[in-house]
């Protein structure tokens, strides 16, 4: 491993990419290939969406020769268009994995450009996930250096670092020298974009589209030679700072090669912002005190941090606003039992039932509460008051999900993503992903079940 210097961030973490190996990151591969198969049951669930199907619509008279698969779809388009469009899909149901200490969703941004760009060339599974694991190292890296103020700032952090992991990933796997891959990372800055403001819209996913898309389009200008400032991000008028922040050079740093990024990450049982887990668990917790007293519920308080009233003491207008809603949470956990894709989506959201209850709800400011812990305080018309507590969601790294949790999310994925792909052939291959020797085979052969019997064949 390279030795950890200052003098450059891109050409630390360049000089790490291009000298870690499979056996470096071999003991990542479980976790690598668990955020994978989470990124296709998030890109399976909405496969079938209007903003995905606007997408394909607008791309598909300027994409080049369509080497590479479209998840939930038969039709290939070119690489940066796939990039884009898997990385939107991945990134749609807010259901896709969480870094907790930045809240990144790390793989749509990596897994997208790095997979399309595998069906461009003859790569393996070891391949293809060494430079996975690696990419979601550098995005996690930097941001750890510029969290939690960089996202309080309105710069949406999966989107504007995520961009670093998908040029770090794609150089690594187009065999770049560290030279490249430096200038990969720094020709990433000048394209990192993305603003919280956007959240509730589907703007958000497209600036998740563009750090993948545009990761890769770096990698592949530095292929040509293009360079980039060695400075580009922690310089005087770098990418952090003019970004509004110093950035701390030890978190970005501190135990590279040693400790991964990828080994925290965290998986979501609900398709909504992580920090409403907790609300969403405590209501079904309450649901199974109360029975069938729904009727009798008077009023609910939810106490929480700051950061959970900023992001979601809100009014429901529509199913993305409910994604990020307290209110709406409540609303699924007390009422519906259960808070899956089908809970959040527009015919949910508009039941009269559903937003009777939400006008019940008032958020509560609890400064001794943790980020991410939530405490409801449910007033019946009996006058009874019933309160639940919840520290530790599950999915969060005290809680984890199992791998059956995300195999099952992948399935529900294809459900509810009306696609005709095959769930089990996709677990399949993600679990195998490492033994496969053409990445590019293996994705074509999860299309359809036209195009697997074709490349049974050949």
């Amino acid at each position: 491993m390279p030795q950890v210097s200052t003098s450059s961030v891109s050409k630390t973490l360049a000089d790490f990419v291009a000298s870690s190996s499979w056996a470096d990151v071999e003991a990542q591969s479980h976790e690598a290939r668990r955020s994978i198969l989470n990124f296709f049951a998030t890109a399976l669930g909405s496969a079938r969406d209007p903003v995905v199907m606007a997408a394909m619509r607008t791309l598909s008279p300027f994409s080049g020769v369509a080497t590479s698969t479209i998840i939930g779809h038969s039709e290939p388009m070119d690489a940066l268009c796939a990039s884009f469009l898997n990385a939107v899909s991945a990134n749609l149901l807010d259901f896709d994995d969480t870094h907790p200490e930045t809240i990144i969703h790390p793989a749509a941004p990596v897994a997208a450009p790095v997979l399309a760009l595998a069906e461009t060339r003859k790569v393996s599974g070891q391949e293809v996930l060494t430079a996975f694991i690696l990419g979601v190292d550098v995005e996690c890296r930097i941001g750890n250096s510029v969290s939690p103020r960089h996202y309080a700032r309105g710069w949406h952090i999966t989107s504007t670092c995520g961009i670093f992991g998908a040029a770090a990933a794609c150089a690594k796997l187009l065999g770049l020298p560290a030279e490249g891959i430096a200038n990969a990372i720094g020709l990433a800055a000048s394209q990192s974009a993305g603003n919280v403001e956007n959240l509730p819209s589907a703007a958000k996913n497209v600036s998740v589209g563009n750090a993948a898309r545009n990761g890769l389009f770096a990698a592949l200008l530095a292929q040509q030679g293009y360079e980039a400032a060695p400075r580009a991000i922690e310089g005087p008028l770098g990418w952090a700072r003019t970004m509004g922040d110093e950035p701390d050079l030890a978190r970005l740093l501190e135990g590279l090669g040693k400790t991964w990024e990828i080994a925290k990450n965290t998986y979501k049982p609900y398709p909504a912002g992580i920090v409403f887990h907790s609300v969403i668990d405590a209501c079904l917790l309450m649901r199974g005190k109360i029975g069938r007293r729904i009727d009798q519920i008077e009023s609910v308080t939810v106490q929480g941090s700051a950061l959970l009233l900023a992001r979601g003491d809100r009014p429901v207008n529509n199913e993305r606003d409910a994604r990020v809603s307290i209110h709406h949470c409540v609303a699924c956990g007390l009422l519906l039992g259960t808070a899956g894709v089908v809970e959040f989506a527009r015919e949910t959201v508009a039941r009269p039932d559903i937003a009777q209850l939400r006008q019940k709800v008032r958020a509560e400011l609890d400064g001794e509460m943790p980020d991410g812990a939530a405490r409801v305080i449910l007033r019946l018309s009996s006058g009874e008051v019933l309160t639940e507590t919840v520290i530790t969601p599950r999915g969060s790294q005290a809680a984890p999900l199992a791998d059956s949790d995300i195999e099952e999310k992948l399935r529900e994925g294809v459900r509810t993503g009306r696609s005709d792909w095959d769930a089990d052939r996709v677990i399949d291959a993600v679990w195998l992903l490492d033994k496969a020797d053409n990445v590019g085979n293996l994705l074509q052969s999860l299309r359809s079940p036209s195009a697997s019997r074709q490349t049974t064949s050949n």
